[in-house]
């Protein structure tokens, strides 16, 4: 497989010997080895590598973790770290002893000694920030994004109309050729192999239920968890009604709401927070559902190409989920938390903003519409986030225009392949 470049190398190799610990977390399959086998090859630097997946190495890992972490030279990768978490406490004794040693003059500088990934952000990722702080550095890695695909330049999408002007522009797309896209999702192998489309979502998903989800959770029904996560795909880009969804599959509320914090921790969606603060007092409160990988969630509802899909229902859900995916990445691949920059808003008088981005006290209001021009009904409710405490932005509609519009001097139509 030819490997394809992926715009957090920068970001990962200035935080190599800069942090002991480095933990790269996401979904499975989309890349984190092979991004860390990269990068040993492209610094020089000779990175030895162990897996979990490993039956043998992971029982000798959880038996005697001691053992286990002196038997490997660091720098050392352990891939799917989630799978020992006994090893933790020992890695913490190391970096200690290490810092000692650094602090009485018997080592010069700090070195990066382990090399965490993980498909599973299991429950003692709050014990790793807590007892490694300012020693573990945290990247998370999703699926390809249109400008990795492209080899085009990426970074921070912040909606200043200044700013999107000087981004250069990814390739224009007809609605049918996006649609293809969007079927296809951004796993990478897909993109270096000739896999059939299906046969590979098929064999992930059955992968995903056996090594994150049959031994992580106790599901009694299998059946139900596979009808479960398949009503969520359908539901992309909605907001999660734990009853709604419960009662459709036929489990109640408290089940239906520890199957969505599994697919959270596993990677397969990303839960977009509603905007929440002192100046906001009719907000709804509920999160807003995005599956991680627009292909693996069209296989899930059931499509099985990419002309039906673009002229189903379900075309301006999935429509609305790449673009919020995108998004995503440009925060995740510098290394910036998403879930701290990106918030919806919907009220009790029905007035709902699809996308907000703050950053640097400044919120920018999106709309996302699939349609080339999107008429001023798109930035009616803009006007709300003139209540907001952050200072307000300049408002846009990312559609499938070809160029930036002014519909005013504050909002804008702005192509979706500024991104």
């Amino acid at each position: 497989m030819k490997y394809i470049s992926r715009t957090m190398e920068e970001k990962l190799i200035s935080m190599i010997d800069n942090y002991q610990v480095i933990m790269i977390t996401g979904p499975r399959q989309v890349g984190k080895s092979t991004l860390l086998n990269f990068i040993s090859r492209k610094i020089g630097k000779k990175i030895n590598k162990v897996t979990l997946d490993n039956l043998i190495l992971r029982n000798q890992a959880q038996e005697d973790p001691e053992l286990f972490l002196r038997t490997y030279e660091t720098p050392l990768i352990i891939d799917e770290f989630q799978r020992a978490p006994e090893l933790l406490s020992y890695i913490k004794m190391i970096v200690d002893n290490d810092n000692e040693k650094i602090t009485f003059g018997e080592k010069e500088h700090t070195e990066t000694l382990y090399f965490l990934t993980e498909s599973q952000i299991f429950e003692t990722m709050e014990e790793i920030s807590e007892s490694l702080a300012g020693r573990v550095g945290i990247l998370d890695l999703y699926g390809l994004s249109e400008r990795e695909i492209e080899k085009k330049e990426s970074n921070l999408f912040i909606p200043n109309i200044d700013n999107i002007r000087k981004r250069e522009k990814t390739e224009y797309k007809s609605t049918i050729e996006l649609y293809k896209k969007i079927y296809m999702g951004s796993y990478p192998e897909l993109y270096t192999t000739n896999k059939d489309i299906e046969q590979y979502y098929s064999d992930y998903f059955r992968t995903f239920i056996e090594k994150d989800i049959r031994k992580s959770i106790n599901i009694k029904d299998e059946n139900k968890f596979i009808k479960f996560v398949s009503s969520l795909a359908a539901r992309t880009g909605q907001e999660f009604i734990a009853s709604s969804i419960a009662r459709e599959i036929g489990v109640d509320d408290k089940t239906a709401n520890s199957w969505l914090s599994t697919l959270k921790n596993t990677g397969i969606i990303f839960l977009l927070q509603p905007y929440m603060n002192n100046s906001v007092g009719r907000a709804i409160k509920r999160e807003k559902i995005y599956f991680t990988d627009t292909g693996l969630a069209c296989y899930l509802a059931g499509y099985v190409d990419h002309v039906t899909l673009e002229k189903s229902a379900y075309s301006g859900a999935i429509f609305e989920t790449y673009v919020v995916n995108e998004i995503i990445k440009s925060f995740t691949n510098q290394g910036k938390d998403a879930r701290k920059h990106l918030y919806y808003y919907r009220d009790n008088n029905q007035k709902e903003i699809d996308l907000l981005i703050n950053y640097n006290n400044v919120i920018y209001p999106i709309e996302i519409k699939k349609s080339a021009n999107p008429g001023k009904d798109a930035i009616k409710n803009f006007d709300v986030a003139n209540n907001f405490e952050p200072e307000k932005g300049n408002g846009i509609v990312l559609c499938m225009a070809k160029d930036i519009i002014a519909y005013d001097d504050d909002n804008y139509m702005v192509p979706i392949e500024y991104i």
